[in-house]
Parts: structure tokens; sequence; C-alpha cells
């Protein structure tokens, strides 16, 4: 059983209460735009797995890949900043989506809270939303999540305050 803390678009901004939220957690999961600092202080605090986003830096970009397909529990998952979602998938992660079919499928990018099931390839899509504050977001959002037995479950959503 893994306890997952994701987050994204952090935009080099790490709210306080992020550490409180994720304290349980077992691993910390961020889908790209880390900004300055972010991705240090989080793998100073929890494991961490991410993705670099359009706005990360030579130095992000050099520590994370742009995809990052793996397994927890289990769970194949593929995560990318830019992905988009059910019926809307940005073209260029179409195909690999299509051919290795993961089963958790996580995105950053639009600052938009979204939680869906694509029935077509079953697969569930989570974009935990935007954490930092530079964005268009009204309110931070992250998302806390188990994965055991091969399913993902006891999904939460968090608010942590407005932008």
């Amino acid at each position: 059983m893994k306890k997952i803390g994701l987050l994204s678009d952090t935009h080099g901004f790490l709210d306080e209460s992020i550490y409180k939220h994720f304290d349980s957690c077992d691993e910390i999961w961020h889908a790209g735009d880390f900004g300055e600092g972010v991705a240090e202080k989080l793998a100073d605090f929890k494991p961490l797995r991410g993705v670099y986003g359009n706005i990360d830096g030579k130095d992000i970009r050099n520590t994370f890949p742009e995809n990052l397909f793996f397994n927890c529990e289990n769970v194949s998952v593929f995560m990318t900043h830019i992905g988009g979602y059910p019926g809307k998938y940005n073209p260029r992660i179409k195909n690999e989506l299509y051919t290795k079919l993961p089963q958790l499928f996580i995105t950053g990018h639009s600052h938009i809270l979204k939680v869906m099931f694509d029935d077509k390839i079953k697969c569930l899509h989570i974009n935990p939303g935007a954490a930092g504050n530079y964005g268009w977001h009204t309110v931070k959002t992250l998302t806390r999540f188990i994965i055991s037995e091969e399913k993902i479950h006891t999904l939460e959503v968090i608010e942590i305050g407005n932008r």
C-alpha cells in the first residue's frame, strides 16, 4: 500500500500546509511546473517523482523527464505535464497513451482540477489543479490517494487556500 500526495503547477511557491497534508504520504508526485526551489524542498521531505513542465528550467529538466512511466503497487502510471484529459488528449502523447494503456494518467498544466475515468482505455485521469500562486486559478488544490492491491482508491481533493 502506498499513500500518494499529488500536486502540480507550484511555479516556485510551496505552501507550508503541503507538509501537513502530505505528512502521512509515502511519496509525493509532482506533475510539472515546479519552479525554483520546490523540487529540492519536496525531495528533502518525502520520496519524490515528477516530470518537468513548460516553465521549468535546465536544472529541473536535467533531473525529471518529460514523460514518466512507472508501476506503483502493480498499477501502471503515466505522468506528463501537458497531456489533456479524456476526449481531449494532447496529440503529443495520444499514441503512447493508447499503446501503453496505463491505469492511471496524471497531468498538470491547465490549473484545472479534474478527476475523470476514460472508459475507452479503462484509465483514471487525475489533474490535481494548481498548488502555486501563479496562474488564473482562484483556489490552490492538491490531491491525496492510496494505491493498494492493484487499485486506486480513497482519493481526496484538498483546497489549500486562495491564490
